[in-house]
This record gives structure tokens, sequence and C-alpha cells, in this order.
């Protein structure tokens, strides 16, 4: 989950000047990145062998 201090952080290191498109990108980012820390930290990804089984499986 994002936070205000994350949100201040990141603000922070934008430059002086930047678009709502560019902070909203930044924050959508760094969403995603906080999603797949946690998916991480609870086992809920696919191993590289299981990624592959399941590639193998579209054709």
């Amino acid at each position: 989950m994002l936070t205000k201090d994350k949100i201040h952080q990141l603000v922070d290191h934008m430059p002086d000047t930047f678009s709502v498109d560019d902070i909203v990108g930044e924050i959508i980012l760094l969403q995603k990145i906080e999603i797949a820390r946690k998916q991480v930290k609870e086992g809920d990804f696919l191993t590289d062998e299981e990624l592959e089984k399941e590639i193998d499986k579209w054709d």
C-alpha cells in the first residue's frame, strides 16, 4: 500500500517542473512495484520453470 511518505519521497525526486501525466505515471509504477513486492513476499509468483511450462501450453 502506498503511504504519504512514499509519495513525498517520489515527489522529492521529481524535477522542479513536471506534468500531471508524469506524476500519475510514477505513482502507478510505484503502486505496481508495491503489489509485486507483496506478491513475492507471500510466495504468489511463478518460478522460471513454472513460467516456461505455462508458456508451452499456449501453443
